[in-house]
């Protein structure tokens, strides 16, 4: 189940909700959506990172949109348009996060007819999808993907709009 985020509290709402259920906020147009993303844990965060990342829907294209949600690239985006999206520390990939806690050729994400699929190549630390170690794993619309240190969500018109 994909779902709609609040423009005004950020909270989670059934996808086909007029209204936010935490604070009665109008939830706006698909388009028009900006959802912003709350940093998971500030006190871990580097100084001078921004507070939050925030996406507008309508700027999704492709495959999906990866936005790293806390510490030091807070806010960076990563469009998934290729085929393969490989992510680590190789200067070659595609997502490259220049950090230890990232394995050089650490995971990587296909796009298919069936969706997006994660798949953990073999990294010393894991990757995650949702805060739960996978070898390989569907996303969809609002997952959690983490590398390494770094957060990121997963943003998908396509299952946004479902």
């Amino acid at each position: 189940m994909s779902y709609v985020f609040c423009n005004q509290c950020g909270h989670r709402n059934p996808p086909r909700a007029s209204f936010c259920s935490s604070c009665g906020a109008v939830l706006d147009l698909p388009d028009d959506r900006t959802i912003v993303i709350a940093q998971i844990d500030p006190m871990q965060d580097a100084p001078g990172a921004q507070d939050n990342a925030s996406i507008r829907l309508g700027d999704i294209t492709g495959w999906g949109v990866l936005v790293v949600r806390s510490g030091e690239m807070t806010g960076a985006r990563f469009a998934l348009t290729n085929q393969i999206t490989r992510i680590g520390r190789n200067p070659e990939s595609e997502i490259l996060f220049d950090d230890i806690t990232v394995s050089r050729s650490h995971a990587e994400i296909r796009a298919n007819e069936d969706g997006l699929i994660v798949r953990d190549l073999g990294s010393l630390n894991g990757t995650y999808v949702n805060r739960q170690i996978v070898e390989q794993s569907k996303l969809i619309h609002g997952d959690e993907l983490q590398v390494g240190k770094f957060h990121m969500i997963l943003f998908s018109k396509a299952d946004n709009l479902g």
